[in-house]
């Protein structure tokens, strides 16, 4: 058979155009969708949060991407409505083709969105939401997508109570919560925590988000003797309980979830708002020096007001969620959702975050990035979080790592 001249041209031209085509779809970037409040009350989560993650994205394309891609971030407000949500999840993976999400700042709208990404098999890593049934909604199925690297309130709920109770040594306390998912679930978890130490509280009281009077709930607290107010709420809301018990000349500690961090409540809160204390996983203070980089990079980018971070652990756990995912694509060596759910399951390097070095932080039966032993405490000082303690602030120094048998955390039942 004699090939022409003709023939071979054509030959080499379709293999070089299949090659660039090949190579046109490997530069593609990888799209990963970020969705969170960027307005409203639970903004300075949200807003926190995202540009924790752009950072992260603009260090890892500047060495290289992943894989030979850039990253690609696609964001969507979901303004903590659940419907919202629900909209964005659907957009994210059906126009989009997102291969991995993160996110999620309410409690709600993770456990009304997520389940699109567990139908689609696409991981989801949940940065701040901290409802303990948000890694436990798909239990009854094979796989789970949903991963998270925030604590989460079976965490979070033993903490407040051993500060009330074991450390300052509060025997009368009352439940004030907000009357979302996030609160009431939160509110459930206090009270287990509560009856594990053989307490009742004295009262227990709602409230809705946008209300601005809680001089009903602050009365029955008083009136019932307690000595301190325990939270689980954000900020705009927890501001009103602060500047509630300062109109009525009744000053007793508050003692909430990490929300009492964020810039909503401190400065709407003033001085009434001093001395609350919370658990948090990252304070916005240079003890290593990957969070001193991290400090210094934020705020040279983004120059908030005062030079404090709004929200520094929304910002920080989103920063290291985009780290772990980009850790796993590299060790999956694809984008697939299976590929990197398994990958993220069994990380084989060390991921240096800015919360902790995460060493093997999930497992197929574990999805929780954070336990006990991480978290410390922080107190609002001089209209900024700061360690409660001095053997936090030594312990933040350190590098601390997933402890499956770190005490603290409550069992968590579907």
């Amino acid at each position: 058979m004699i090939i022409t001249r003709r023939a071979l041209t054509a030959v080499a031209l379709a293999t070089s155009l299949c090659a660039a085509f090949t190579s046109a779809q490997a530069a593609d970037p990888i799209k990963i969708g970020v969705q969170g409040p960027f307005t409203g009350g639970s903004s300075s989560m949200g807003v926190s949060m995202r540009d924790g993650v752009r950072l992260a994205v603009d260090e890892i394309n500047k060495a290289g991407g992943v894989l030979g891609r850039q990253l690609q971030v696609v964001e969507r407000d979901d303004e903590a409505k659940n419907e919202r949500g629900v909209q964005i999840a659907q957009e994210l993976i059906n126009k989009e083709k997102v291969v991995a999400s993160v996110g999620y700042i309410n409690t709600g709208v993770a456990l009304a969105s997520q389940r699109f990404y567990q139908e689609a098999k696409i991981p989801v890593m949940n940065n701040v939401a901290t409802g303990s049934l948000i890694t436990h909604q798909f239990d009854d199925q094979p796989d789970n997508y949903v991963f998270r690297n925030a604590a989460h309130d079976s965490i979070q709920a033993p903490m407040i109570v051993e500060e009330a109770v074991t450390r300052r040594g509060f025997k009368k306390v009352a439940i004030l919560a907000d009357s979302t998912n996030y609160g009431q679930l939160g509110r459930d978890d206090l009270e287990k925590a509560l009856a594990l130490k053989g307490i009742k509280p004295v009262a227990v009281e709602k409230f809705n988000i946008k209300d601005v009077d809680m001089t009903p709930q602050l009365l029955k607290a008083k009136e019932a003797g307690a000595q301190a107010i325990l939270t689980y709420g954000i900020g705009p809301e927890l501001a009103q309980i602060a500047n509630g018990m300062t109109k009525l000349g009744w000053k007793v500690p508050m003692i909430g979830s990490w929300t009492l961090s964020m810039a909503n409540f401190i400065d709407n809160a003033g001085p009434g708002g001093e001395g609350a204390r919370m658990p948090q996983t990252f304070v916005q203070e240079p003890t290593t020096p990957k969070r001193q980089a991290f400090i210094i990079n934020y705020l040279k980018t983004f120059n908030p007001k005062n030079a404090r971070i709004d929200s520094p652990v929304s910002a920080a756990q989103g920063y290291d969620s985009i780290y772990l995912l980009a850790a796993a694509m590299k060790q999956a060596g694809g984008t697939e959702g299976p590929k990197i759910k398994a990958a993220l399951e069994d990380l084989k390097t060390p991921v240096e975050g800015v919360v902790t070095t995460y060493n093997k932080p999930f497992t197929a039966k574990d999805h929780e990035a954070i336990t006990a032993n991480i978290p410390v405490f922080g107190e609002v000082k001089g209209q900024r979080v700061v360690y409660a303690y001095t053997e936090d602030q030594k312990k933040a120094s350190e590098v601390r790592v997933k402890d499956p048998n770190a005490k603290g955390a409550l069992a968590v039942k579907k």
